[in-house]
């Protein structure tokens, strides 16, 4: 919930792709794949140490944090231009900031009342449908198939297992998540480097912040829960986008998805290691059939494209699910 396509990433991320590219620094070293996979685990323990936080700030105050100190981190960085901009490219950064926050509202809503693993298995639907509903070929029916019975069995047959409220939160973020794959796409199109984002990102903490002063008020000013919200910011959004940045400029984009199609199960070990959520066998073979209709998704997706002469994967940019 956390791949802007490469219009939508910090300057100095592609600076620092640059010179990677040209003598390979401590990033670079660790090749594309494990860029990947850096950024994946910097998300997922991003959100445990969001779970961690929450007693102290509550999941609105925690969502309120990560946005505010992501805006002005990229704010600072990017230096958007305000000048110059249709009423349309407004309406669309704003529409996309408010895609944003309830994306990430509902799913700390969510880890607040399930274990981390199965409510990015539940998240993940979104883009998964979005893949599926793009590329409309009969093989999408496996697919679908394959994330139905993964929700299934991760809800004991009708969610008896899981918060149902819970599970309910995670799939209106993956709802979310679909949108913001679409208002990414429409927002890099229309601002240059990671304006969009940045401003995107102011819009959705401006909103977000009355809910969390709402919840927490005075607490979000302790020191201590300030500079965990500062680390919940880096791990879960600006370290990611500069490490999938890095890693796009080497990678095929069809095996980055696939590779970003694992984080559920990153998001289950962060769970397990940091918060001791532990897995029933159940759960753990319905996140490997979502995990695996992911990727089949990508595949397909990808397959489309080479069939067709170009790449058809536009309604996916934005996302770590694209092919």
């Amino acid at each position: 919930m956390t791949t802007p396509d490469t219009a939508t990433t910090p300057q100095s991320a592609t600076t620092a792709a640059a010179t990677a590219q040209g003598r390979p620094g401590r990033l670079g070293s660790l090749g594309p794949v494990g860029l990947v996979f850096a950024g994946g685990i910097s998300v997922q323990f991003g959100g445990a140490l969001a779970v961690m936080l929450m007693p102290r700030a509550g999941a609105l105050g925690v969502v309120a944090l990560r946005l505010l100190v992501a805006a002005a981190v990229l704010l600072v960085v990017c230096r958007p231009r305000l000048r110059g901009h249709s009423r349309t490219d407004w309406g669309t950064v704003v529409v996309f900031g408010i895609t944003m926050a309830a994306m990430n509202g509902l799913f700390y809503q969510a880890v607040a009342r399930i274990p981390l693993g199965p409510a990015v298995t539940l998240e993940v639907l979104g883009p998964l449908a979005l893949s599926v509903l793009a590329s409309r070929r009969a093989i999408n029916v496996v697919w679908a198939a394959l994330a139905l019975a993964g929700v299934f069995l991760l809800g004991g047959g009708g969610f008896s297992d899981l918060d149902p409220i819970g599970a309910a939160f995670a799939l209106g973020a993956g709802a979310m998540w679909a949108a913001y794959i679409v208002f990414s796409a429409r927002t890099g199109r229309r601002f240059p480097q990671a304006d969009g984002l940045a401003l995107a990102m102011a819009v959705g903490a401006v909103l977000f912040l009355p809910l969390g002063i709402a919840e927490s008020g005075p607490k979000l000013l302790d020191p201590v829960t300030l500079g965990l919200g500062a680390a919940v910011a880096l791990l879960s959004s600006v370290l990611p986008y500069t490490l999938e940045l890095l890693a796009l400029r080497r990678l095929p984009a069809s095996t980055f998805a696939i590779l970003m199609s694992l984080e559920p199960a990153i998001a289950a070990t962060a769970g397990f290691l940091l918060l001791d959520q532990t897995l029933t066998t159940t759960e753990a073979a319905a996140i490997a059939l979502v995990i695996a209709a992911s990727m089949g998704a990508v595949r397909t997706q990808v397959g489309r494209g080479r069939g067709g002469g170009r790449r058809k994967t536009a309604p996916l940019e934005g996302t770590g699910l694209e092919g």
